[in-house]
């Protein structure tokens, strides 16, 4: 069939399916469906979000507002609303783990990009963005013809604080300046707030605003979808020994949730605006956080949160039934809802709600304040503002999703994640020409069905590593060597040895999937899961030549024997790569892509089980035999650190300009003032007695220089490490990332802004940041410069 004759069958098919959407349902359910439904005042676009929001309350029954309370939202049929499903998932794509989303009708399967903790090892904001916008536009596209709601529970911007944690692959990782802008990025995509840097949207608000659709106060509150930050907060672990994620109270210091468990979640309400908040099952502390008032309104009074507030599912009962924090269920019901939460998912507050303010321990306002965040939030989706297919991006559908667009973005995403962590020699990349037979060994290397890791829909057109390499070679074989990824069995050892024995080049692919790693389940171990390990050492053996390991799974291996074994030349991470992942790793392995991620997280050795899951302390303790936890203060041994990743070709850096003092002398408060009169010397400054901190910004400029002969990505990370003016001072931390494309023998520069308030500051015991005075040690690869700060 000639391209043009595929073009027009490829245009029929679409207006086809196009005519039968819109004639599938003539009289589909939307509120405020003319005639009968219009004239509402909350149907009325040219009032405040705020006053249609309180019309609509102000016109429903306790019973109509106690039913709103659930994720699954009862419908209100005399005012003409229908029910509303609260809980759709989004996490790395349109996933099927929550009722709100569908694949059951037009829309057959969705875009899968690589889990998340892929996508953080591109240290690329930019991918970040575009990923969210992509997810955004195709979880529209779903909710116009009915598959999907416009709530979506993601990101996970928990911090991957414990490596045995089966949810860590849902995060960006373990760096909280890394995890706090994954979530502004991808928020900002997913929600559409920033149309104009996609060039599929344009700013359609700005338009109609022109037009006087919308008031000018309200204009920049409209959503595309509605994004979570979950879970909030200190919440890293699932089950492990008697230890449970429903009972679990994280005991945190001031000093961490300042430092460590808080800024995601400040950035991704501040910065990325997100109109909604998870809290978690755990306890803080003592207190479930989902009861904890001091914490839900931290977030709204202090860092501006706009929106709602749900439970993590049934996290409300946990109260109650789990962690007997009440003694009856409408103790509970009562405490969450003074504490600032909106709607539960799962039918706790459907059923004892009603008791609760019979019994007085609850008001009608209470729950009004709860349905006036919900209601807002639905309102600034569009949800009553008639029907959907003449309204904001009501012309996205089936066509939108699976697109050329954002399948090359899947790709783009899974390559950019693809850490290179052994290359002995050069071995990596392959020659295509020179490579006749090609073996591929292991449990994962023909299997599709975990290629995205967890939160995964249906794959557009998903490929396995066997079959992304299949386009490279003329002649390719596979052995699973082991049954599946526990391989309890060396049984199918015999078949992969002589396999690899066969082939000019072998390629073992060892790892986890979701039967080691993934919610409601933590790893006990390190190592590669049953005789894996032993597999791999076997065909590195046989091999006529060392043999390529591919790693997958989101945890940190313990793979120290594959690192000292000559045998095994190269070793990558691919994580979980979701639908592009075969391509995109044969394109690695045979040089069409030069690799350039990093770890978002530190290796730790099989030693570190050792460690109690359950202390949430992140600082070394010598005295008790404790190392501490993530780079930033981990002073034990690693397999592989934070940031570590290799490339084809080799990169240098120049500092180009950046200052070695920087005075704070008039930035000081009045207060601040008298105290440095009456005493000279000083260790530090308090970051809120400085009355400007962006006047006291500052810029490094590099040049990152390619001196290599191949072409590639460089992610430069600039670290610092300031005075050590108590114990617990950061071993050093990231203060800037920035991901640069060089031609080979080539030079590209960059600037990177640092904000001493944010960059430089450190925080003491009591929860207060603070700025030491006097040497900073900037660090950039081998450079280093200093930065004196005095006052």
């Amino acid at each position: 069939m000639s391209l043009q004759l595929k073009s027009l069958f490829f245009i029929l098919q679409l207006l086809a399916l196009l005519i039968s959407i819109s004639s599938s349902d003539p009289n589909p359910q939307f509120p405020c469906q003319p005639p009968h439904f219009n004239s509402y005042p909350f149907c009325n676009t040219s009032l405040s979000i705020t006053d249609r929001a309180q019309s609509l309350i102000s016109l429903l029954t306790l019973e109509e507002k106690i039913y709103q309370l659930s994720n699954n939202a009862s419908g209100i049929p005399r005012l003409g609303i229908p029910p509303y499903e609260w809980w759709s998932e989004s996490l790395h794509g349109l996933a099927s783990n929550g009722p709100g989303v569908n694949f059951n009708g037009y829309v057959k399967a969705a875009t899968s990009f690589p889990q998340v903790l892929v996508t953080a090892a591109s240290f690329n904001r930019t991918l970040w963005f575009k990923i969210g916008l992509a997810i955004g536009i195709e979880a529209k596209a779903m909710h116009n013809v009915g598959q999907a709601g416009l709530t979506f529970w993601a990101p996970n911007i928990n911090i991957f604080r414990d490596p045995r944690w089966g949810r860590g692959q849902e995060t960006p990782g373990e760096d909280p300046l890394v995890v706090s802008a994954y979530a502004i990025q991808f928020v900002k995509g997913f929600q559409g707030g920033s149309w104009k840097a996609s060039g599929e949207l344009i700013d359609r608000f700005e338009r109609k605003r022109a037009l006087g659709g919308y008031n000018d106060d309200e204009s920049g509150d409209r959503l595309m979808n509605s994004a979570c930050c979950k879970h909030f907060i200190a919440y890293d672990l699932e089950k492990w020994k008697n230890f449970s994620r429903y009972s679990f109270n994280a005991v945190v210091t001031k000093q961490d949730m300042e430092d460590t468990y808080e800024p995601p979640f400040r950035s991704c309400i501040q910065q990325g605006k997100a109109s909604c908040l998870m809290c978690s099952y755990n306890a803080v502390n003592g207190v479930p956080v989902c009861a904890q008032g001091d914490l839900l309104q931290k977030a709204r009074n202090e860092w501006g949160f706009k929106g709602y507030i749900t439970s993590d599912c049934d996290a409300v009962a946990t109260v109650q039934e789990y962690q007997n924090y009440t003694r009856k269920a409408d103790d509970a019901v009562a405490l969450v809802l003074k504490a600032g939460m909106d709607i539960n998912c799962g039918s706790y507050l459907v059923r004892h709600t009603q008791t609760t303010i019979e019994e007085g321990k609850l008001q009608d306002k209470d729950i009004d304040r709860a349905l006036l965040n919900l209601f807002s939030v639905q309102l600034r989706l569009g949800l009553f503002d008639g029907d959907p297919r003449k309204g904001q991006f009501g012309e996205l559908g089936p066509q939108n999703i699976c697109t050329t667009e954002h399948e090359m973005l899947a790709l783009e995403a899974a390559r950019q994640g693809i850490v290179l962590l052994k290359n002995e020699k050069k071995f990596l990349p392959l020659n295509r020409n020179v490579v006749s037979s090609i073996a591929i060994i292991g449990p994962m290397a023909n299997n599709i069905s975990n290629m995205g890791g967890d939160y995964t829909g249906f794959p557009c057109d998903p490929k396995s590593f066997y079959e992304g390499l299949l386009g490279y070679v003329e002649k390719a074989s596979y052995a699973s060597g082991c049954s599946d990824v526990p391989c309890d069995s060396d049984a199918g050892f015999n078949d992969a040895i002589l396999s690899a024995k066969k082939a000019d080049f072998v390629v073992v692919v060892a790892g986890l999937d979701l039967s080691q790693e993934t919610e409601d389940h933590d790893r006990v171990s390190l190592l590669l899961p049953g005789k894996q390990m032993s597999l791999v050492s076997s065909v590195a053996a046989a091999s006529k030549r060392p043999i390529i390991l591919v790693l997958t799974g989101g945890g940190p291996l313990d793979v120290s024997f594959a690192e000292g074994d000559r045998n095994i030349a190269s070793i990558l991470w691919v994580g979980y790569p979701g639908e592009a992942g075969g391509k995109a790793l044969a394109e690695v392995i045979f040089g069409d892509f030069n690799p350039g991620g990093r770890l978002p997280m530190t290796w730790y050795p099989e030693s570190f089980t050792k460690i109690a899951m359950n202390d949430m302390n992140m600082r070394a303790n010598p005295f008790r035999g404790y190392p501490g936890r993530t780079y930033r203060f981990y002073t034990g041994n690693r397999v592989y650190g934070f940031g570590q990743g290799l490339s084809y070709t080799k990169f240098t850096y120049k500092l180009l300009s950046a200052p070695r003092t920087l005075s704070l002398s008039g930035s000081f408060t009045g207060t601040l003032t008298e105290k440095i009169l009456l005493q000279r010397e000083l260790d530090y400054i308090h970051v809120d007695e400085l009355t400007s901190c962006d006047s006291l910004s500052f810029y490094v400029h590099i040049s990152v220089a390619n001196v290599g002969d191949m072409d590639g990505s460089h992610v430069v990370m600039l670290f610092s490490r300031a005075p050590k003016i108590f114990e617990g001072t950061p071993e050093k931390q990231l203060i800037a990332f920035d991901r640069v494309h060089t031609s080979s023998y080539g030079s590209t520069e960059t600037s990177i802004i640092v904000n001493p308030c944010d960059h430089l500051s450190i925080v003491d015991k009591h929860g207060k940041r603070i700025l030491p005075l006097g040497e900073h040690l900037l660090t950039l690869g081998d450079l280093e410069h200093s930065v004196s700060i005095v006052t």
